[in-house]
């Protein structure tokens, strides 16, 4: 597998923290160079401290257009294009039933879910359409099913994959392929910081398997997504959650 990511040119948005932060220092032991996206500045640049081979770190706001274009053009002026993109910064808000939801709340979750992922994709395909690429984009369960009390989410996780299907027919004959994965809940800062924390118990006793998903098992199954060697897989939303989503 190191030669398969040697020396490839891999951006990923909310790399400081959870999912994004084990992939870098997953690929970056595998020798890819890696332009990283996050928000928190400090999170950032300690991570890319800590990383081996070429690294350029970005404080990305994915909310802002301008912001996403700019660490894709990062790429391209560091490492000469773009192989693989992750669509990984998220938001997951508060538990409110439709109700309680404001439209500040929706506003939010699209901004940063949905939004997020748009820029990313339109700003990563025009750097992957001369030799092909993946993009993966972190879905979530909550974009397959319903999501009681998180509606805000849930609509925005379903927009992200209604995105990355439209995308991946739209650039299938460049040979860019575009997935999402959707997990369920998997105890990453994203989600104890979020307050929930206290019903892991419960929320486990609902997976088949009873227990949740450790975030390094959500990741490898990222690695099986983006690898170059997986190269007719397009347009998919891979549930990894446990086999919630078999019931």
């Amino acid at each position: 597998m190191t030669s398969d990511f040697s020396g490839k040119t891999i951006l990923i948005t909310g790399a400081a923290s959870g999912f994004g932060r084990e992939l870098a220092e997953r690929l970056s032991a595998l020798g890819a160079n890696l332009v990283l996206g996050d928000l928190n500045a400090a999170g950032l640049d300690e991570l890319a401290d800590n990383l081996s081979g070429k690294i350029v770190p970005v404080c990305c706001d994915v909310t802002r257009e301008d912001d996403v274009q700019t660490l894709c053009e990062r790429a391209k002026d560091a490492f000469g294009g773009l192989d693989i993109a992750v669509n990984n910064a998220g938001f997951a808000p508060p538990m409110k039933g439709l109700l309680e939801t404001s439209e500040d709340d929706l506003d939010r979750a699209f901004a940063v879910n949905a939004k997020g992922v748009f820029f990313g994709m339109k700003h990563q395909i025009p750097l992957m359409k001369e030799h092909g690429g993946a993009i993966l984009n972190v879905a979530s369960v909550a974009g397959l099913n319903a999501a009681p009390k998180l509606i805000s989410y849930a609509a925005a996780k379903h927009a992200v994959v209604g995105m990355t299907k439209t995308a991946a027919v739209e650039f299938a004959r460049d040979n860019i392929r575009i997935n999402a994965i959707c997990p369920f809940f998997s105890p990453t800062p994203l989600m104890t910081e979020s307050g929930f924390a206290d019903k892991q118990d419960f929320l486990s006793s609902g997976v088949p398997m009873k227990r949740l998903g450790e975030p390094a098992e959500i990741v490898e199954t990222m690695m099986s997504l983006i690898h170059p060697g997986n190269t007719y897989l397009t347009g998919q939303a891979l549930a990894v959650d446990g086999g919630v989503m078999a019931l």
